[in-house]
């Protein structure tokens, strides 16, 4: 009984602290390489205006859809400098994918890698970078945007297997 809880305790404790509290960065070196894979989405609203400007890339900065991808592209490779004690790791795919709605702007980021961990925080880092790209290009004429929802929808790979949220369409 007390091996059971022991193990239960280690399950649901938190990786990155260490029984004394202090952070530290797990230790992958005994796990197996394999291919990982995460879906991450969110959205920024836009004003009509913005949402007019974004349709006709005609902001003064540029075309924002495709800065956004191309930064979102970019913050997914540098994820372990700007997250504490994340892996660096060696992406083998970047995909940022960004569709002008009636409200705003919807962001998909999916990335994948062969590695001993796994790219959440990658794909979590990618749509928040777009967003805020997007943010940056249209501030000149709409600073009620909002950047929202950002969430993981999927995930494969590893020890703990496919992660798929309720509710979302999800190929993983």
């Amino acid at each position: 009984m007390a091996k059971r809880a022991a193990r239960r305790e280690r399950e649901s404790s938190l990786t990155h602290v260490d029984p004394r509290g202090r952070m530290r960065m797990v230790d992958v070196g005994d796990k197996p390489v394999t291919v990982r894979e995460a879906l991450a989405r969110g959205r920024i609203s836009l004003s009509a205006k913005a949402r007019r400007l974004v349709r006709e890339r005609r902001t003064a900065k540029g075309d924002p859809l495709e800065a956004a991808r191309l930064a979102g592209i970019m913050a997914a490779k540098k994820t372990s400098e700007l997250i504490p004690l994340c892996h660096p790791l060696p992406l083998t795919h970047v995909e940022v994918d960004l569709r002008l709605t009636g409200a705003g702007v919807d962001i998909e980021a999916r990335v994948r890698t062969s590695a001993q961990t796994g790219v959440e925080m990658e794909a979590l880092t990618a749509v928040a970078v777009a967003g805020l790209t997007v943010y940056d290009m249209v501030k000149a004429v709409d600073r009620t945007m909002v950047i929202g929802d950002v969430r993981l929808v999927g995930k494969s790979g590893g020890r703990t297997g496919t992660y798929r949220r309720a509710g979302e369409r999800v190929d993983v």
